[in-house]
Parts: C-alpha cells; sequence; structure tokens
C-alpha cells in the first residue's frame, strides 16, 4: 500500500502512488493520514490547498474519494520523504479535526474493554496520538458492537462529547451499514419489529445475491441496541459471524460480517457537512469477493455511489 510506484507523465519531484483495494472508497484527507500519519495537521492542509496533490493528473480535495485503481502524485520534499511511514499506522484516521476523530475500527476490537489486559480501540487511538505528540483522553459518540467494523467518532474533549452527543440525540447521525448475510432475500425492505418494546425501523437492499449469501446495504432509522443484528435474526438472516444471534461461525476472530461504511452528520461546531467513508476490513473484503466471484469488481465499483436516500426510499 506504501510502496511508490513509477508511472510516465510525472516529474522527477513528484512521488507517485496506487491505490489498492484496502484503500477503496478511501477519502484523500484519510489517506493522508495512512501514509503520513506522524505529519502536523497544518503540513497535511499545505499539501491539499497549494496543489501539491493529484489524483489521476487532476487536482483533488480532502472529500475526494478514493477507489482502487487510482493513481495519487504528491510532490516530493525532504519533509514528506521523512515523514512517509513504511507501514499502516496503529489507528486508521476517516477524518479529524479539532475536536473529533473518526476512526475506522477493525471488528476484532472492542471499543471499551471487557476483559483484563484486552486492547481497545480507545487503548489504541490514545497511544497512538501519545506517540505523534498529540495525547489526549478519547471519549465515543456513537456506539460500534464488538464484532462490527467501521466508522466511529471518538471526541477529543469532554466538551467536544458533549457537543457531539446532543447532536446524536437531537439530530442523529445518517449511518449506512453492509453486511453479509445467509440465504435468499427480496430486493428490497423494511423491517419494523419493535425491539425492548421500542420503535425499531431498518430499511435495506440487497444488493448481490447468491446461491446461499447475500450481501446487503442498511440503513436503520433508530438506534436501538443492536438493531441491525436483532432485526436481521428476526428476519431469518443472522448476520455470519455474529454468534450471539445465531448466526454462521467466521474463522480467525473475525468479529461477524457487519461494517458501518457511511457516516453523515453536520458539524455542530460548524455546520459543515460531513459524509465519511470506512473501507472494508480485509476479512470482509475476502468474503465478499469469494461470494460474488466475477461481479465482485462491478460490486466495489457501486459502493461509492451508494447513499442513504437510495437505500431508505
Amino acid at each position: 500500500m506504501l510502496a511508490l510506484t513509477a508511472r510516465n507523465g510525472y516529474s522527477p519531484s513528484m512521488l507517485s502512488f496506487s491505490i489498492t483495494e484496502s484503500d477503496h472508497c478511501r477519502q484523500l484527507e484519510s489517506w493522508l493520514h495512512t501514509v503520513l500519519p506522524t505529519a502536523p495537521a497544518a503540513y497535511l492542509r499545505k499539501l491539499q490547498t497549494r496543489g501539491h496533490l493529484l489524483v489521476n493528473d487532476q487536482p483533488a480535495t480532502a472529500t475526494t474519494l478514493l477507489v482502487s485503481g487510482d493513481h495519487i502524485a504528491m510532490k516530493e520534499s525532504a519533509r514528506t520523504r521523512e515523514l512517509l511511514a513504511s507501514t499502516r499506522p496503529l489507528l486508521d484516521i476517516l477524518y479529524e479535526d479539532e475536536r473529533v476523530i473518526v476512526a475506522n475500527k477493525p471488528p476484532e476490537l472492542p471499543v471499551h474493554r471487557t476483559g483484563e489486559d484486552e486492547p481497545t480501540l480507545l487503548a489504541v487511538a490514545e497511544r497512538f496520538l501519545e506517540l505523534r505528540g498529540t495525547p489526549c483522553r478519547l471519549r465515543p459518540v456513537n456506539r460500534l458492537d464488538r464484532g462490527t467494523s467501521g466508522a466511529i467518532i471518538l471526541a477529543k474533549s469532554s466538551l467536544a462529547a458533549g457537543m457531539f452527543g446532543r447532536l446524536v440525540k437531537e439530530v442523529g447521525l445518517g449511518k449506512l451499514y453492509l453486511a453479509i448475510v445467509p440465504g435468499q432475500l427480496p430486493d428490497a425492505g423494511i423491517i419494523t419489529s419493535p425491539l425492548a418494546g421500542k420503535e425499531a425501523v431498518t430499511h435495506f437492499r440487497c444488493l448481490f445475491q447468491g446461491a446461499t449469501e447475500a450481501f446487503l446495504a442498511l440503513v436503520p432509522l433508530t438506534g436501538r441496541t443492536h438493531q441491525l443484528r436483532r432485526h436481521l435474526q428476526q428476519l431469518g438472516h443472522p448476520i455470519i459471524g455474529d454468534r450471539r444471534y445465531g448466526g454462521p461461525t467466521l474463522p480467525d476472530n473475525q468479529g461477524h460480517l457487519l461494517h458501518a461504511f457511511l457516516l453523515t452528520l453536520r458539524h455542530p461546531e460548524n455546520e459543515r457537512e460531513l459524509g465519511i467513508t470506512a473501507p472494508l476490513p480485509p476479512g470482509f473484503l475476502s468474503t465478499l469477493k469469494t461470494l460474488a466471484g466475477p461481479s465482485s469488481g462491478e460490486l466495489l465499483a457501486a459502493l461509492p455511489h451508494l447513499s442513504l436516500a437510495d437505500i431508505s426510499r
């Protein structure tokens, strides 16, 4: 992922990179955090605002969505060479500002500790920030179960936690999940079974139907505990790997095949509309490629075009 590549047409003063499936649907700002993980925020902004980055030979912005096969050219300097990482950083940052970090949580990592000497997302994230020279105590704003991967908001202070917590309570977050489940499903549907005596609504769309498994996009309109996992169980199609709700098992502690792919919100401080995407983890990606076979390329190519409105209409 971090290897430099030669490409005709770029000047010798430009570094060239090729995007692989591991960074498919990653925004340019997030990619910069991945290849230059210790770079100060001001340096990353300079790269983006001064024309030091090209995507497929065209100027790009922080929110440019990268897909597999894209080529990135970055202006070379001694400073850039110094900051380039040879491996992926401890924390996969999808978005960061003065108030929050949005991280891409791995499926095997819980947010909070559930056992002694157990690694957690918060511990990993705080360790990364300490090593980077920007230590702070992080507080999760939204929930992701241990086995679920994808986008999660981590506030950098109690003030930010309160600000974003009020946003979640009063307005909510737009959330689009991807899942792989056993069985045959209709093209689309709405699940409205109450959970714990409260209204619960989930919209789903089948993106690919295989012989024995299906690839789904899901939009929860309510935020009940384990809502997607329980609704899919009630539908008779528990998520693969979700042992708690009767899903088929997965090897190697990969969690379950439920991924928070897209998170949308209006920033409570500056009113900026954010749409943040999280690349698929390796286990989910490999299972999807096995399920879809020759059609997997088309499925991956369609992911950047998914929207909450498409699934919930």
